[in-house]
């Protein structure tokens, strides 16, 4: 087992200021209220008593915090830098046990999870899921802080998603048929459907200030590339996913232009990975990295296998040359980079606002 430590793993609170003077509250901060998948996940699958893969082993979590907490990186993942630029601490989990205030926010993300309830059913806490987690969050914050309170709380906060790529890797990576059962087209709509949805829900809550990301071209990651190997001996992109990416980050912006023309006082974000991504690719020394197609820590072809931490994986020498951590997820460094556009990009990569204007109106 080749096991080179390299700094792994980085894990930030997010928090947003919450000062509780004897009997009144003042929001300094927006909260941050996190949905999504293992970018976004700091940790709830390790107490979901299912079979999903946990990630909290070595080397995950080693770079940052120095142990594994749960997040698939060697560090930090995006919401906990946004939580950071919002001078917020790291936001605590749904699932952790534990008195929590969730006054800063709460994370209900989990790895694995898509839009679909068909996507890794059973294992994960899909979007649906995490929607009636927050139904509930919010039943027990009225409870102790009184309705007044909560809606200022809920609307004044920011709801962050990273959600989709899992509906579109799963059919690949799995025996699923699912994308023999509709069009390209028709499967697209319904992931985002199901997001739009989700949106519409918690706005009648309460919510107003939404931040979503268009999909990586999904062929690119080294899992896909040792796909791609294994089907056809080409170790490029492999297109079939990219496919979807492009048809979801076509879709996406249509669909929530739609929606913030129904529904008064909605705002969004919108940060383009589909490009930030694309230009890692095609130049990566321009951003720091020095290796793009093969994971830092895996198995097999391109270390993309997931199996990092398990029996039999390598590790490579120096994380910070690499976009990938394992075959899937990105390095901190790359999450910090992603991050950095998110809160404060120009229109070009995200749009009509960046998050920093999104908490500061």
């Amino acid at each position: 087992m080749g096991r080179s430590r390299s700094n792994i793993l980085c894990f930030l609170v997010l928090c947003a200021s919450f000062l509780v003077p004897a009997s009144c509250h003042s929001y300094s901060h927006g909260a941050l209220f996190i949905f999504g998948d293992s970018f976004y996940d700091a940790g709830n699958n390790i107490y979901l008593n299912t079979n999903i893969p946990k990630l909290n082993i070595f080397p995950y979590g080693e770079t940052y915090f120095k142990h594994p907490t749960g997040r698939a990186s060697d560090g930090r993942l995006i919401p906990d830098f946004i939580s950071e630029f919002a001078k917020l601490p790291l936001i605590p989990l749904y699932l952790q046990p534990g008195n929590h205030h969730f006054t800063d926010g709460v994370n209900f993300a989990s790895g694995g999870a898509g839009a679909l309830v068909e996507t890794n059913q059973g294992l994960i806490m899909d979007l649906k899921t995490q929607l009636s987690n927050f139904k509930n969050m919010e039943k027990q914050l009225r409870q102790k802080l009184g309705a007044s309170e909560v809606k200022t709380l809920l609307s004044t906060a920011v709801y962050i998603f990273s959600i989709g790529t899992n509906d579109y890797m799963v059919p690949f990576t799995s025996n699923s048929t699912v994308l023999q059962s509709y069009s390209k087209k028709e499967y697209v709509k319904m992931v985002i459907g199901n997001i739009t949805t989700v949106i519409q829900e918690i706005y009648k809550i309460g919510g107003r200030k939404f931040g979503l990301s268009k999909l990586l071209p999904l062929g690119c990651p080294p899992i896909s590339r040792a796909l791609e190997i294994v089907r056809t001996g080409g170790s490029g992109c492999m297109e079939e996913v990219t496919v979807l990416s492009k048809l979801h980050n076509r879709a996406l912006p249509k669909a929530l232009k739609e929606l913030k023309s129904q529904l008064e006082g909605c705002t969004y974000s919108i940060f383009d990975a589909y490009t930030a991504g694309t230009a890692i690719f095609n130049n990566p020394s321009k951003y720091g990295f020095e290796e793009v197609k093969m994971a830092c820590c895996g198995s097999g072809p391109l270390r993309a296998s997931i199996t990092c931490g398990q029996k039999v994986y390598q590790l490579c020498d120096n994380v910070s040359e690499y976009l990938f951590f394992d075959g899937i997820h990105p390095t901190e460094k790359a999450n910090y980079q992603f991050a950095k556009l998110m809160w404060d990009g120009s229109p070009k990569i995200v749009k009509p606002y960046n998050l920093k204007t999104l908490f500061e109106k």
